[in-house]
């Protein structure tokens, strides 16, 4: 798997454009909202899909290409989810499964941004909520109030 300084060059070497990087999240996504897990997580905070597929891949083309072009932050929307260790386990796999699928070669390299990702945001989201993990720790589920629902 390419791992270089120059990743980008790799990346599409192995076919990465913005047409791959389109049809890796909206089918990643199709599988996520029917996912009995996760697709209630999602569908209980996004209203109208097509604005946040949009951002997703603009996300992902600044994680391949480097194009520049996403601007969000992350964390402040992700820290504030009921999910844990076992959520991001299963977000990776169904993105494992469909960047196999759909990017050929280059999923080895999607695969490993995405578990970069996933690891910094599961570090972060820990942080916000007062925890310090061990590198062989992992999210614990979070505990709510009594009579309150994700």
């Amino acid at each position: 798997m390419p791992t270089g300084a120059d990743y980008v060059a790799d990346a599409v070497a192995l076919g990465v454009d913005e047409v791959m990087i389109d049809r890796l999240v909206r089918q990643f996504y199709a599988e996520v909202r029917l996912d009995p897990v996760l697709g209630p997580i999602f569908e209980a905070r996004i209203a109208d899909w097509e604005p946040h597929l949009r951002r997703m891949c603009t996300f992902w083309s600044s994680v391949m290409l480097r194009t520049g072009a996403y601007h969000g932050q992350p964390m402040p929307m992700h820290a504030r989810l009921p999910i844990d260790g076992a959520h991001f386990d299963r977000w990776l796999g169904l993105f494992e499964i469909t960047a196999r699928h759909v990017c050929g070669p280059a999923a080895a390299l999607f695969i490993d941004r995405a578990h970069r990702i996933a690891q910094s945001l599961e570090l972060g989201i820990a942080g916000s909520r007062g925890l310090m993990l061990r590198t062989d720790e992992r999210l614990p589920p979070l505990t709510l109030p009594e009579g309150a629902s994700s």
